[in-house]
């Protein structure tokens, strides 16, 4: 029999990384690493421990993880695709518990940003920063905790035998988070897809980004995101990250071809095939 496929993840079993991860490599055997900060992932494939990572990289409501893209940067990997999940935060707590006996509220900040709304309608409760969803739930099942909730998934709840004393408790109901599956760094030339996400460093002169993206117009390729980025040891410098989506692969290669020369510093972090929200 076949070894499972080892992918290192940001969280424990039934966090919402966990979920995606499951859901895109379906039909085959995986065992999670779990891992409880984002460079433990990296960390994890340029070890060896792991051969694929998934990553949050974006939320509907919460926006860009910074950091993450500054870590793609920073190591020699590849993102190899991507995947959208619908995100439903759940209050869970040890069954029997109700809402008014709840005084602290853990789960992991993104969660917590997700669900300010219900947070501030509920003042007695004191949000605290964990590092994952469902570790959290896992805390309140293992030390039999009375007073406290997670805010997690439906899976955790059902992993650790907790109650949902209120469901879909985000702020926004069509909140979804968009993960990136990454592997060591592969030759970009042997690489095939519709999407790709680049790097740049641009030199300081006035109108050099607006000439890159004339390029990519003029190539019909499509801009779905554009964010600048912080160079953590240049605290005064930044990159820009351009997603781009194309139908035709040669077009996007010549535009890289052009624009490379007008750049201080170019990497392409990923060429693949774009996810179905």
């Amino acid at each position: 029999m076949n070894a499972p496929l080892k992918i290192a993840i940001q969280g424990g079993p039934a966090s919402f990384h966990d979920v995606v991860t499951q859901k895109y490599f379906a039909g085959r055997q995986v065992e999670i690493v779990p891992c409880m900060t984002f460079p433990r992932v990296f960390n994890g494939i340029n070890s060896g421990e792991a051969a694929y990572g998934v990553i949050a990289i974006e939320n509907s409501l919460a926006g860009s993880i910074l950091g993450n893209y500054s870590l793609l940067h920073d190591h020699p990997v590849s993102i190899i695709g991507e995947a959208y999940l619908p995100i439903h935060q759940n209050l869970l707590a040890l069954p029997g518990q109700q809402i008014a006996d709840i005084r602290v509220v853990r789960s992991h900040p993104m969660a917590l940003l997700q669900c300010t709304g219900f947070l501030e309608a509920h003042p007695h409760m004191q949000a605290l920063e964990a590092a994952d969803t469902a570790e959290s739930a896992r805390e309140i099942r293992e030390h039999n905790l009375t007073g406290i909730a997670a805010i997690a998934s439906e899976a955790a709840a059902k992993r650790y035998d907790l109650e949902i004393i209120a469901p879909c408790i985000e702020d926004f109901k069509e909140n979804y988070t968009r993960f990136l599956v990454i592997a060591p760094e592969t030759n970009q030339q042997e690489t095939r897809g519709n999407k790709a996400s680049v790097n740049f460093r641009l030199h300081h002169r006035a109108g050099e980004l607006a000439k890159i993206l004339d390029v990519f117009r003029d190539q019909q390729i499509n801009l779905s995101l554009i964010q600048s980025i912080p160079i953590l040891s240049k605290r005064t410098e930044f990159t820009i990250l351009l997603d781009l989506e194309f139908t035709d692969e040669t077009a996007f290669r010549a535009a890289i071809a052009q624009v490379a020369p007008m750049t201080v510093e170019i990497k392409i972090l990923g060429i693949y095939n774009r996810g179905v929200k």
